[in-house]
């Protein structure tokens, strides 16, 4: 299912946005302010965001240009009530995909949402393979290698290993970690993550290799 991040202020229009892409398949996060917006939209599990421009504490402008200034590509349809020709340009061209202005069908924004997913899609097309230095996951096999060694992981280890692949060199913090791989929001007061993560690191990383997985203090886990 694809997963939206709806960054927008006004109740009543994230209530019809969300309602309206649950209706279609697509589930959805919202957030009400700027800053909100612009730490949830660096979370990688996102498909695609909607996005208000005019949000409190920083506007959409502001925050589609420091996504893809910071390597973000994560699809954006732009919503505004601002609707002539400059309005539209400059939302383009700081970033957005594709821009609707308010008041819309609540119809025709899931259909945009829909182009912009299947347009990503095109463009990134599924992985069958990943590969972080020597580490190499097969996912159709389902298998994992460091080297010439085949790792024998649990389905959890997998999971959680094919998270970090995608990623690499990103710091992934342990509530993205737990709400990707578990599927569940994040728990501050659970060890799980530092469990499984001990447990894949003795397996990937073996004698005298050099360490792939490393612990960010304070932040996370980054693979490479």
């Amino acid at each position: 299912m694809p997963h939206i991040l709806v960054i927008e202020d006004d109740e009543i229009t994230a209530r019809e946005i969300v309602l309206e892409l649950a209706a279609h398949g697509i589930s959805a996060d919202r957030v009400h302010n700027g800053l909100q917006g612009l730490q949830r939209a660096q979370e990688p599990h996102y498909d695609a965001i909607t996005l208000d421009l005019m949000l409190p504490g920083m506007d959409g402008l502001t925050l589609v240009k420091q996504l893809r200034e910071g390597g973000i590509h994560t699809p954006v349809l732009m919503i505004s009530a601002l609707g002539d020709v400059d309005e539209r340009v400059r939302g383009l061209r700081a970033g957005g995909d594709d821009y609707l202005t308010k008041p819309f069908a609540p119809d025709e924004m899931a259909a945009r949402i829909e182009v912009l997913l299947r347009r990503h899609r095109q463009e990134h097309p599924a992985q069958t393979k990943l590969r972080v230095a020597d580490l190499e996951l097969d996912m159709i096999t389902r298998t994992a290698r460091r080297g010439a060694r085949e790792l024998t992981l649990l389905p959890t280890e997998y999971r959680l290993l094919e998270f970090l692949m995608r990623y690499p060199g990103q710091v992934l913090t342990r509530a993205m970690i737990f709400e990707s791989v578990w599927g569940l929001r994040f728990d501050p007061g659970t060890n799980l993550i530092d469990v499984h993560i001990a447990r894949l690191r003795r397996k990937v990383d073996g004698d005298g290799e050099p360490s792939l997985i490393r612990t960010v203090r304070g932040s996370g886990y980054r693979l490479g």
